[in-house]
């Protein structure tokens, strides 16, 4: 049994997600969290709302309430739809934690103690009509690199360039549109990245079993240009984490808080504190998974994100632990995600683009949503979603392959031996082809699995759905039953006993389904099939079950054309 600790990026608290943060971070972090379980180990998942800066307070101003409050309820609506999509993390918890304070506080210390903390005074952009300062974010205007008429002073999300406010074409105020615009000076501490830029390549160079992706933005962030850059960690803020040297005051720094991307990767930390608080366990129980010098060195730590936030965990997350010398876990892979795009668009959350977590959960349950997103994963390259290939999708891998087997062996089996599991006959050379099939293909999945091919693992699952149904359709045993009914009782045997199996293998697709194959089956043996042959026996002769409801309904045509009406890509 090994040990895995795995963190997805955490959704930012501004509103409901959309299904392109869903498959980018989360959706495929949970898979890989089941799956490990399933295998045996001891896992630790870990997310969290990402709650500071200044996106949240406008959206609580937008809300009529104070931010604290507005971030506690949009905390607990987006733990809820993640329970409902069947996120199995083991603790959700909050970038505004006590746990993060604290943490954060001491990391920023800890950089300054050891000379990889600056103080800078800058300009910055201030709104005379809003009356503040704004965030980089907070600005808008025409990306001077690809034209972007919407990109942000701190990044273009279209090319992924880092920007500063002053790069951008004709900016104005995201808060209100305003153009009267003027810079003033102010005091901010930065991480001197910099500095550290050697011992952050040669950490990169050495992790050669990375993705390209990953790797490739990391590089492009350290090199182009000027190379890496010093980062600004704090902002003129109310809302955050305030500005200390540990627990004692930062002189020069009062008013101020962290930036948000200081301090919500430490929250991968905190939250693990955090659920070691939920479950009255002591500080040794989280620390385990963080300090290599109090249990953390046989753990393997994998993110999941999407392309958009590597850089901040390739080179900003890691400089902090890094320049705190002491001996904190840095993440071993992480895998990154293209853009998930709607219907020629992008997904994004800020321009209401796409459907939303709730929206899909409101139409159709989580599972159905969980494979087409997972088949679908924008691994090598950006994946559009469309109706058509959705429904295409449910209906024929779903609907036709899955669901359809289930459905005709549990069906026939009542109708001529009842609801037990037959008994009678043995394996012929057509039982022994198919498990050693279904061994092959077992094998190939769990390669796939065990390196994060998603995609891959996806379509070697429905290939080993599609094992089952050309065994019925070649066994026939409805015809069988007619002159061998012992071999059609075996014939049977076997199809029961695969509803099983597949529940296993897919239970980190479709968790719902999954445990409704179980419930069906009357079992809770959801034990790896490492024995193929044992595995198809798990359910003796005389075993009861029952017909299960319909697994998976079909989309009909009506409703995809009414779906693409009312989810034009604008959330209203």
């Amino acid at each position: 049994m090994a040990r895995h600790l795995i963190t997805s990026a955490i959704p930012y608290i501004n509103g409901i997600k959309h299904l392109g943060n869903l498959v980018g971070s989360q959706l495929p972090a949970d898979l890989y969290a089941r799956y490990l379980r399933e295998r045996g180990h001891e896992v630790m998942f870990i997310c969290a709302t990402d709650e500071h800066g200044t996106p949240a307070e406008l959206a609580a101003r937008k809300a009529g309430q104070p931010v604290a409050i507005y971030c506690a309820e949009m905390h607990q609506v987006q733990a809820a739809i993640a329970r409902d999509f069947g996120l199995s993390f083991d603790h959700f918890g909050r970038s505004s934690s006590e746990r993060n304070h604290v943490l954060t506080q001491h990391f920023a210390g800890k950089l300054d103690e050891n000379g990889w903390i600056t103080e800078v005074e800058e300009s910055q952009v201030y709104s005379v009509d809003d009356g503040r300062f704004l965030p980089d974010r907070y600005i808008e205007g025409t990306c001077p690199n690809c034209g972007y008429d919407k990109a942000r002073g701190d990044q273009c999300e279209n090319c992924t360039k880092q920007l500063d406010p002053t790069d951008l074409i004709e900016p104005r105020s995201a808060v209100s549109g305003s153009t009267n615009l003027e810079v003033r000076k102010t005091k901010h501490l930065y991480l001197r990245q910099s500095a550290l830029k050697q011992q952050l390549a040669e950490w990169i160079d050495g992790k050669s079993d990375w993705p390209i992706l990953t790797t490739s933005i990391a590089k492009k962030w350290l090199n182009d240009g000027d190379g890496l850059q010093d980062r600004g960690i704090t902002r003129d803020l109310d809302w955050g984490i305030p500005v200390k040297k540990g627990d004692k005051p930062w002189p020069g720094m009062e008013g101020k808080v962290f930036y948000v991307w200081f301090d919500a990767p430490i929250e991968y930390i905190a939250g693990t504190a955090e659920w070691a608080d939920a479950q009255g366990r002591p500080d040794s129980d989280w620390r385990r998974w963080w300090r290599l010098d109090e249990g953390a060195g046989d753990v393997t730590y994998t993110q999941f994100m999407g392309k958009d936030n590597v850089p901040f965990h390739t080179l900003g997350f890691p400089a902090t632990i890094i320049g705190s010398g002491e001996p904190w876990k840095l993440v071993d892979y992480i895998k990154s995600f293209n853009y998930l795009t709607y219907d020629g668009g992008q997904f994004s959350t800020s321009q209401g683009r796409g459907v939303f977590m709730d929206q899909a959960l409101s139409i159709l349950p989580a599972d159905y949503w969980r494979w087409w997103l997972l088949s679908h994963a924008p691994e090598s390259g950006d994946s559009e979603f469309t109706w058509d290939n959705f429904q295409q999708s449910v209906n024929k891998d779903l609907a036709d392959v899955l669901g359809n087997f289930v459905s005709r062996i549990t069906k026939f089996c009542r109708s001529k031996f009842g609801e037990t599991v037959p008994e009678g006959g043995s394996y012929g050379p057509e039982e022994e082809a198919l498990i050693e099939a279904l061994t092959s293909r077992i094998r190939a999945y769990e390669g796939f699995m065990d390196h994060m091919e998603i995609r891959k693992s996806a379509a070697e699952l429905r290939a080993i759905w599609v094992l089952g149904n050309e065994y019925l359709q070649s066994a026939a045993p409805w015809s069988t039953f007619k002159t061998e009914p012992e071999r059609a009782a075996m014939q049977v045997r076997l199809g029961l006993n695969l509803i099983r199996l597949y529940a296993v293998l897919s239970s980190a697709f479709i968790p719902f389904a999954s445990d409704a194959m179980l419930s069906a089956m009357r079992t809770d043996n959801r034990d790896w099939p490492d024995d193929i042959r044992a595995a198809l026996q798990a359910l003796p002769a005389g075993h009861a079950f029952i017909v299960p409801e319909v697994l998976f309904a079909k989309i009909s045509d009506e409703s995809r054309d009414e779906w693409r009406e009312r989810f034009k890509g604008i959330r209203g």
